[in-house]
C-alpha cells in the first residue's frame, strides 16, 4: 500500500467519532469486542464490527483473538506518523521561539 493511501485511510478512521471514542476507550486499556459494544449500546453489534474493521484496515488497531474472544488494542504508531510528518516540525519552532523569549526575559 502506498503512503498516501495508508494516510487516507488513516485520516477516514479518525473522521468518525464512534472510532475515536472507541481508541480513546483503547487507550486505557485494551478491551474485548464485547466489551466495546457494551460501550456503545445505542448501536447494534454489526455496526461496532464496521467500526472496528475501518480501525483495523488503517492500522490503528491491534486485533488479538484468544479462543473465542478478539482483543483489540490502540497502535498509537500511524498517529505518531502523522504527528512527526504534519506536526513536529511546528512543535519545534514553538519550542525555539519560548527559548528565545527565555533568553530575552532573563536579559533585562
Amino acid at each position: 500500500m502506498q503512503r498516501e493511501d495508508k494516510y487516507d485511510l488513516i485520516f477516514k478512521a479518525l473522521g468518525d467519532t464512534r472510532r475515536r471514542e472507541i481508541l480513546d476507550l483503547l487507550k486505557v486499556r485494551g478491551r474485548t469486542t464485547g466489551e466495546v459494544c457494551e460501550h456503545f449500546k445505542q448501536l447494534d453489534r454489526c455496526t461496532v464490527m464496521q467500526h472496528l474493521r475501518a480501525l483495523e484496515k488503517a492500522d490503528l488497531l491491534i486485533v488479538r483473538r484468544d479462543g473465542r474472544l478478539r482483543w483489540n488494542y490502540i497502535n498509537p504508531l500511524p498517529i505518531k506518523e502523522l504527528h512527526d510528518r504534519w506536526i513536529s516540525s511546528y512543535a519545534d519552532s514553538a519550542v525555539d521561539l519560548l527559548a528565545r523569549m527565555k533568553r530575552k526575559i532573563e536579559g533585562f
